[in-house]
């Protein structure tokens, strides 16, 4: 009795067809839910302004000899900006729309690095990726503060260094993470005093006056916020040499730390303003912005 023959439908090559037509589905979906994200993605951007914005002003208030805020955390940083708009009349409502955009933005930057990642576009992939996460870790502290609840950025951190010092090569770890956190912010400072910020605007943005304007306060944000992340790098890579974690720190550490030194408070007030700028600049983006 003759062998019986595969039917087409068993056939490697029908099976890879179906694979192939499951992967292009799922790539058209990503796109479809990319596109539906897109407003409350731009939305997101308006709360990060925000958050800059306030950072910025606790960042002059630590500069000008203040500590506390009216939220009571006083931190230059996310968790302090959070506990300011948590001590406001509507600040429940304000909290509960942080999570919303701040996630939805969270997950369109992680849809935009899948879909780089199929375009075979690895750097805008890991961008799009990294940025994801930022922005979901963010959303997940707003959630903590409009549930009542309270964080601490700085502890957070002082708690990562110190489970990764705790782990095989743990000084390495604490080193790496210093030079990923030193490079960043090294970037930053070259997009902000280079032609390249224009890249985050569409091209019908604004435009005369209003663009220059814009720009300029885009380059000065973005050289602020990158000298902000080359010292939070530094107090890493001080960790690492030291095998000390409480030696790291966040933005807050990085922002007193810049009031400490040799012409700081000048300095801080530069950075403050600098934040600040940046989030007039992330109102520009989510009008305008190139997503």
């Amino acid at each position: 009795m003759p062998p019986s023959s595969a039917s087409p439908s068993s056939s490697p090559s029908s099976a890879g067809d179906a694979g192939r037509r499951a992967g292009a589905q799922a790539g058209r979906s990503a796109q479809e839910l990319h596109r539906r994200l897109e407003p409350v993605a731009r939305v997101g951007f308006v709360v990060s302004g925000l958050l800059h914005v306030l950072i910025g002003a606790l960042a002059v208030r630590i500069a000008l000899g203040g500590s506390g805020g009216s939220g009571g955390s006083g931190s230059a940083d996310s968790s302090g900006a959070l506990a300011e708009v948590a001590g406001t009349p509507f600040g429940g409502l304000a909290l509960w729309t942080a999570v919303v955009a701040l996630a939805a933005l969270g997950l369109w930057q992680l849809l935009d690095g899948a879909l780089q990642a199929r375009a075979r576009e690895a750097g805008e992939a890991a961008k799009g990726l990294g940025k994801g996460v930022v922005y979901l870790v963010l959303a997940g502290t707003a959630l903590t503060f409009a549930r009542g609840g309270s964080s601490s950025s700085e502890s957070s951190t002082d708690d990562v260094t110190a489970t990764l010092m705790g782990s095989p090569g743990g000084a390495l770890l604490v080193g790496a993470v210093g030079l990923a956190v030193l490079g960043g912010g090294g970037y930053l400072v070259y997009k902000g005093c280079s032609r390249k910020v224009a890249d985050d605007l569409a091209g019908s943005g604004p435009s005369g006056r209003a663009r220059g304007a814009a720009l300029w306060a885009g380059r000065a944000g973005y050289v602020a916020k990158g000298l902000a992340l080359v010292v939070v790098g530094v107090l890493f890579l001080v960790a690492a040499v030291r095998n000390d974690p409480s030696r790291a720190g966040g933005l807050d550490a990085a922002m007193r730390t810049l009031v400490g030194a040799p012409f700081g408070v000048a300095l801080l007030l530069a950075v403050g303003v600098g934040f600040a700028l940046y989030g007039v600049w992330c109102f520009v983006r989510a009008r305008w912005g190139e997503l």
